[in-house]
């Protein structure tokens, strides 16, 4: 998800990572304890409405609303069926649009925070662990590249499944094989690319 960093000069990019992570930890709990009935229904669309509008207000324009929308479809309605069929409307409602909430805040949080921004708030955050004989800027490092790797490894699915396409084949779980092989090339390329920065245990 990281990789979907765009600069700007807007709002959201001019506030600190550490601002915008205490936001969206906060956000998360507030919706969390939002209960599932009819009274919690308005709230929660009107979130839904407000964090949508951010996307445009911070810059990013109405196509990477879009695309964050798009990318959602399948959630919202395997979720939002399932609560329907098994629970209620209202339980559907509020369930699937507080997720959505949170997934929209965190793309709005890795279109518009850098990998050093990032970087530099987790080595903050875990600093008082040093005393435990945690390294904060190793640790920094593992969750970036970690975070890094999912759009990477999506970018593999989706250039194998266009590959097949294009032969007019589906593999189904064999798949998994080109998906792997490559996988384990990019973890070899960044480990050869991380060894000859000296930064390689």
């Amino acid at each position: 998800m990281i990789s979907l960093y765009r600069p700007g000069t807007g709002l959201s990019h001019r506030a600190s990572a550490g601002a915008k992570l205490a936001l969206l930890a906060l956000i998360a709990l507030m919706l969390s304890i939002v209960p599932a009935v009819v009274a919690a229904e308005a709230p929660v669309l009107a979130a839904v409405v407000g964090v949508s509008l951010l996307f445009p207000l911070a810059g990013l324009g109405l196509a990477a609303l879009g695309a964050a929308w798009w990318r959602l479809r399948w959630l919202v309605l395997i979720l939002g069926t399932a609560l329907v069929v098994f629970v209620s409307v209202p339980a559907a409602i509020v369930n699937t649009g507080r997720l959505v909430v949170l997934l929209l805040l965190a793309e709005l949080f890795t279109r518009t925070t850098s990998m050093s921004a990032l970087m530099s708030v987790i080595g903050r955050l875990l600093r008082p662990f040093r005393r435990l004989g945690v390294d904060p800027d190793a640790v920094a490092l593992v969750l970036s590249l970690t975070l890094t790797m999912v759009p990477v490894v999506g970018g593999f699915v989706r250039a194998i499944r266009e590959a097949q396409d294009a032969r007019g084949v589906r593999l189904g779980l064999r798949s998994a094989l080109p998906l792997l092989v490559r996988t384990m090339r990019h973890a070899d390329a960044v480990g050869e690319s991380l060894a000859a920065r000296g930064l390689a245990p």
